[in-house]
């Protein structure tokens, strides 16, 4: 389930198998999202790299058994 914000994008990806998580972000930040919080089942440790690239800054933490991953354009103020 995806929810917009006026500047981000909430993605709950819990209960996805790989890579459907990696490909549904990948998608959220190419929209012009300046911010996009997911709430997943795994650190999505293969994302990283894509992240860099594309210039985002990224911040983890763990809810349980949930793992919220905050992301935000390396610009954005």
């Amino acid at each position: 389930m995806a929810r917009s914000g006026e500047t981000g994008a909430a993605l709950d990806l819990r209960g996805l198998f790989p890579p459907a998580p990696m490909v549904a972000i990948l998608r959220a930040i190419e929209t012009g999202s300046e911010e996009v919080t997911a709430w997943l089942d795994r650190e999505p440790v293969h994302l990283y790299p894509e992240l860099a690239a594309r210039g985002w800054r990224w911040e983890l933490s763990r809810q349980a058994e949930t793992f919220v991953l905050r992301l935000r354009r390396e610009d954005a103020a």
